[in-house]
């Protein structure tokens, strides 16, 4: 643990830089999801909403939620440098890609009865994770610790890339050394050229649920979900009331 001193030598904050495995889960088709007009877009919050609630409620420790940042949530562990971290990390990371897969397939049923763009597209949106091990910069602005760093730069900057898929886990190789050999297929290796960083090594495997198939739709949970979309986009349209956050896990 080393203390950051600030530019007058002395830091205002609590700051430590540590070793952290940072994650950013980020919902694939986001931007072509909201581009629709107001109803479609009220419903698309909610929808998103759902969806990065159910990624963030398969994390728990050593795993930290950062942050929420419109169509991604971010984390973080403090590393120890062990597979046993590691291998923690990277099973919470495959349950939470299987839980936004269980959990798309039941909002395509569930906004069946709605004909908006958002919800006869809810199933379409693919989720495509980050996972990179490095040092970060911690510091505790109120009760919130602030993460950041050239290697939290980095992990989202990985997010533009040129994987052709639009559902998968990508691990650059400090975490993959961390890691350690995994059983089932081997990921993909590739160097994918970072901004304002230049190349970097990262291993790609297939998003764990990717192949399950959606769940048969439920009528009752339609009815509610219609209901629920119906007062948030009022809400959101008449009201000019605030988007609705996720909502962080309860601990």
């Amino acid at each position: 643990m080393r203390p950051h001193n600030s530019i007058h030598g002395v830091s205002d904050r609590p700051t430590e830089t540590r070793r952290v495995i940072l994650v950013i889960a980020d919902i694939s088709g986001y931007t072509r999801f909201t581009r629709l007009h107001r109803l479609s877009q009220a419903h698309a919050e909610s929808i998103i909403c759902e969806l990065l609630e159910a990624v963030a409620a398969e994390t728990r420790h050593p795993l930290k939620l950062h942050e929420f940042l419109g169509d991604a949530a971010s984390f973080y562990a403090l590393s120890d440098g062990t597979p046993v971290t590691a291998r923690e990390v990277f099973e919470q990371v495959t349950r939470l890609c299987e839980a936004f897969r269980q959990r798309s397939g039941e909002l395509t049923g569930e906004c069946s009865l709605c004909v908006c763009g958002a919800c006869r597209a809810a199933g379409a949106l693919r989720l495509k994770v980050i996972v990179h091990e490095g040092e970060a910069v911690i510091t505790l602005l109120r009760d919130f610790e602030r993460v950041s760093g050239e290697d939290v730069i980095l992990a989202h900057r990985l997010l533009k890339n040129s994987i052709p898929a639009d559902e998968y886990v990508a691990v650059t190789d400090g975490f993959l050394r961390s890691l350690g050999e995994l059983p089932g297929p081997a990921p993909e290796s590739r160097l994918e050229q970072c901004e304002g960083i230049g190349e970097v090594a990262v291993a790609v495997f297939s998003a764990p649920g990717s192949q399950r198939t959606a769940p048969a739709p439920r009528p009752l949970a339609a009815v509610r979900a219609a209901i629920r979309m119906e007062l948030y986009a009022a809400r959101r349209i008449l009201l000019n009331a605030p988007r609705r956050l996720p909502r962080a896990p309860a601990r």
